[in-house]
């Protein structure tokens, strides 16, 4: 390696001036470069041509490192770097426990460190980083064709691939958009040939059940989504004013017992009805003012629920129960009709197993609200195709982490989307700061947005972020609002005529000597 660097040092020092200009075509980029900055009539064209000359230099990726990071729950996880002559850019990839089959992270929070961590950590800078040097970042398809192909060409069967890869796309990602010099939701637009952005409705926790925390109700998460504001920044004070004020109703009600909060920020009252909690949940909206403009999500995971005996234990977290909570997938539906009815509920995710799909596909039938899969789907083009032709969903909770990398997630939402479902982006139980997928949900117009709960720093990196983009978008940006289920994506018009070539030098500047 040193002799083969020596030895092209010492050929680029016996060029002579000519021949390196020529080599470099440095008189032809320089010259465009202050074409632009004449055309712009750039306040500030010495910063106006490092800006174009940086952009001109080839995109290539020079480095790529990954590390153990520890998540929100402290956990180890994986962080990637990916450098280019732009700068350096970075991913963290969640260890939520919905990363069916792939985790990051083990079964066992307590295990510290996991081995699939340090594995995908191995994989990255082993395996997968060789043959990243040198290659385009703002390829996304290619690259993420290329490190899936790497990795099943290595034959390694240690675990912790699938992180690992997506870890690399997600920083190869922002290492595109940088390149072309475009905010990542910019980027991701493009990548997916749309070119509608739009805030989406945040679905925010404010009550935690289920395997989220430790107390008895089966429901996982409750969320609200503001779908009256008339913006993000709208949209997050209220559901922010009835997060605080659902702390005070129960607070109100219970006051003897503490007020706990679950693996997502929400909530965990010391309840076991699903009616008592959605009470809660009502009365704190009805104080935040937010009756009729603030509508309510159910995120069941039924699956933890299913028994042996193909029924559902609503008070499964009991052990040796008396057996009175259990309901056959019938009840179970019945059950739903009648929430919906009574209470202002938009959206039910997993309502029931990923294996049973005629009830699923029942509820759809009914058309009483948006029936989401999560471990429905796991974000899989295929299964998402099959439930389209089958209708058992009209629904789905897209995450990075189950997808398994940028492109397969596009892939997932643009077959969502052909079918007229709603799109919801959503994270994972571990999370880390990094806000990727509010970029994600921006830039695909999911139209809906479900990190957790309005609090912990975490949940807030990728709200707040949103707040960012709605706030660089200005008049541009749309919230997406009542019409969260339905936002088609757009994608761009052929030019209508050739683009006009650049003047010459020589006719913006005129020789003055």
């Amino acid at each position: 390696m040193a002799s083969r660097e020596a030895t092209s040092s010492t050929s680029t020092a016996a060029l002579t001036v000519q021949e390196y200009l020529d080599k470099h075509q440095l008189s032809l980029r320089i010259e465009e470069a202050v074409n632009a900055a004449v055309r712009a009539r750039a306040e500030e064209p010495v910063s106006y041509l490092a800006d174009v000359l940086r952009r001109a230099a080839p995109a290539v990726i020079t480095k790529v490192r990954a590390r153990q990071i520890y998540d929100s729950r402290g956990v180890p996880t994986i962080e990637v770097d990916v450098q280019t002559r732009k700068g350096s850019f970075r991913a963290a990839v969640p260890s939520g426990e919905a990363t069916r089959g792939h985790d990051t992270s083990d079964e066992d929070a307590s295990k510290s460190p996991p081995s699939s961590v340090s594995q995908a950590i191995a994989i990255v800078n082993t395996v997968l980083a060789p043959p990243l040097i040198g290659k385009d970042p703002t390829k996304q398809v290619e690259i993420d064709q290329l490190i899936c192909r790497v990795l099943e060409k290595s034959g390694d069967k240690t675990g912790g691939g699938a992180s690992a890869i997506l870890a690399v796309s997600l920083a190869v990602c922002r290492a595109g958009a940088a390149e072309k010099g475009v905010p990542l939701y910019q980027h991701i637009a493009e990548l997916a040939a749309n070119i509608r952005l739009v805030l989406p409705v945040p679905a925010f926790t404010v009550i935690n059940g289920g395997r989220h925390a430790g107390n008895k109700l089966a429901c996982q998460d409750f969320t609200i989504l503001p779908v009256g504001a008339d913006s993000f920044a709208s949209a997050m004070r209220m559901g922010t004013e009835t997060y605080h004020q659902l702390r005070t109703v129960i607070k109100e009600k219970y006051p003897a017992d503490p007020c706990s909060i679950g693996d997502e920020g929400g909530y965990a009252p010391s309840i076991s009805s699903g009616r008592e909690a959605l009470d809660l949940i009502v009365a704190a909206i009805d104080r935040a003012g937010g009756t009729g403009r603030v509508k309510i999500g159910l995120d069941v995971v039924a699956s933890n629920l299913f028994t042996e005996a193909k029924v559902y234990d609503l008070d499964y977290k009991t052990p040796n129960n008396d057996g009175k909570q259990k309901k056959t997938g019938a009840d179970l539906m019945t059950s739903y009709k009648e929430l919906c009815a009574a209470y202002p509920i938009v959206s039910v995710g997993d309502p029931f197993d990923r294996t049973d799909w005629e009830n699923t596909k029942g509820l759809n039938a009914a058309d009483v609200c948006q029936v989401v899969g999560d471990e429905l789907l796991e974000s899989n083009v295929k299964t998402i195709a099959a439930a389209v032709q089958g209708k058992w969903c009209n629904g789905l909770l897209v995450k990075v982490h189950d997808a398994g990398t940028v492109s397969a997630t596009i892939d997932a939402v643009r077959t969502a989307k052909e079918a007229g479902w709603g799109v919801m982006v959503g994270h994972g139980s571990g999370e880390t700061d990094d806000a990727f997928i509010a970029d994600l949900a921006v830039g695909l117009a999911a139209g809906q947005f479900k990190a957790g709960a309005p609090c912990q720093s975490e949940r807030l990196a990728k709200y707040n972020q949103l707040l960012r983009i709605e706030e660089q978008l200005g008049d541009k940006a749309i919230y997406g609002g009542e019409d969260f289920r339905h936002i088609p994506w757009v994608t761009p018009s052929p030019p209508s005529r050739p683009a006009i070539p650049p003047v010459p030098y020589r006719e913006i500047a005129p020789n003055h000597s």
